[in-house]
């Protein structure tokens, strides 16, 4: 978790996650996985998040690896925006 610095904003979440949906016109779904260790037992858990990510440009795809950043709702559902593309998924051969 990486947090973002802003003078007039304050201080707004980032994060990292893999596009498993293109959810309509300038919308993304963004699946976010963080693991952190059972409060009792230490075994080092696996946590899913779906982010439902607005996308400006329509340029992100089905299996991109992109930063998120938090902002003010926009839609019932989509409360974050895409920053940038990290790595773009695989192209296949048709």
């Amino acid at each position: 978790m990486v947090e973002l610095k802003s003078d007039d904003r304050g201080v707004r979440k980032q994060r990292k996650g893999v596009v498993v949906s293109k959810s309509g016109d300038k919308s993304l779904v963004v699946l976010v996985e963080t693991r952190k260790p059972h409060e009792v037992y230490r075994k080092v858990m696996t946590h899913k998040k779906k982010l439902y990510v607005h996308d400006e440009k329509n340029e992100a795809a089905v299996g991109d690896k992109v930063l998120v950043v938090e902002i003010r709702p926009i839609s019932r559902m989509k409360r974050w925006r895409l920053v940038e593309i990290i790595e773009k998924a695989a192209q296949k051969k048709v």
